[in-house]
């Protein structure tokens, strides 16, 4: 498993102890043995029937956890998830059109390649489908980063693109949340190899907190349920994350799309902004689940 995040030692603790259980052998490639194992890989002295990735940056080809990957790839071990499908699942700007012609709904978008950036101007429609103030995002980002929450004009992408240089950029209607109860109606919800997590998420506080059986049947959340599935499906993705907003007409609105290489930093570990326990432990479970039978039945 590739991994950089210090902080996810619950995560990584209960995968290992799965592949104990399982039988499996588990190696974590950290920033220490990268290098290391990059070259024993390419050289053949090392090979493994799967990787997990759990760390690459999809937008720097020359970053050694993103070599690595491809060299995996490249070599026929399995990755979770494949790079090629992964970066055309996190690459917002390729996936935006898939998803709407899928029957899913997303924020109303105007997609803008950096290379016009200077002189780009939006139309009058777009400008009011869009409101004030709009979202500015990366295609490519994650983290926060490049994320511009209260734009106005074009000359916004200039802020945007100075935190995260990036090919191309969208502009996108800001979705405000309904209020449910004490909580904004916006969700995180997982998919692994076929299980489905859902758990709110306080897009103004950052805090988790996994639904009940209760708000589930009563909130009619299985239409969450329904619609990351149709991500997976239009994706081919294993594993991932995405963010579900209900506005105040009710209607569901995809507002990141596909999130791989999840974070699973527990709420034992941050209480502030950490993934239930639960949740870790059964995703961690899950996952090696779905490798052993890999491995058992390819």
């Amino acid at each position: 498993m590739t991994h950089k995040l210090d902080a996810d030692d619950y995560f990584i603790h209960c995968v290992q102890k799965h592949c104990a259980d399982a039988r499996l052998n588990f190696f974590l490639i950290e920033p220490l043995w990268v290098e290391a194992f990059f070259h024993g890989l390419e050289s053949g002295r090392i090979w493994a029937h799967v990787l997990l990735n759990m760390h690459s940056e999809h937008h720097q080809p020359k970053e050694i956890f993103h070599r690595l990957v491809r060299l995996a790839a490249d070599k026929g071990i399995r990755v979770i998830d494949p790079p090629d499908r992964a970066v055309a699942a996190f690459d917002k700007s390729k996936l935006h059109h898939r998803l709407i012609a899928g029957g899913l709904t997303v924020p109303y978008t105007v997609i803008v390649p950096a290379s016009e950036a200077a002189s780009f101007r939006l139309s009058p429609a777009d400008r009011q489908a869009l409101g004030q103030p709009f979202v500015i995002k990366p295609a490519m980002g994650y983290g926060r980063r490049g994320l511009v929450l209260d734009a106005t004009s074009e000359a916004d992408l200039a802020r945007s693109m100075a935190a995260w240089p990036d090919e191309h950029y969208l502009l996108q209607r800001r979705i405000v949340p309904l209020q449910s109860g004490d909580l904004p109606a916006y969700w995180r919800v997982y998919f692994v190899f076929g299980t489905v997590w859902i758990s709110w998420w306080n897009c103004y506080t950052d805090q988790y907190r996994l639904t009940t059986v209760e708000e589930r049947n009563r909130l009619g959340l299985e239409r969450l349920e329904a619609i990351i599935r149709r991500v997976a499906e239009l994706t081919g993705m294993e594993f991932f994350s995405t963010e579900i907003a209900q506005t105040d007409d009710g209607e569901l609105v995809l507002i990141d799309y596909v999130n791989d290489q999840c974070h699973m930093l527990s709420q034992s570990a941050d209480p502030h902004i950490g993934v239930p326990d639960e949740l870790v432990a059964g995703i961690a479970y899950r996952l090696v689940e779905a490798v052993d039978r890999l491995i058992k039945r390819p």
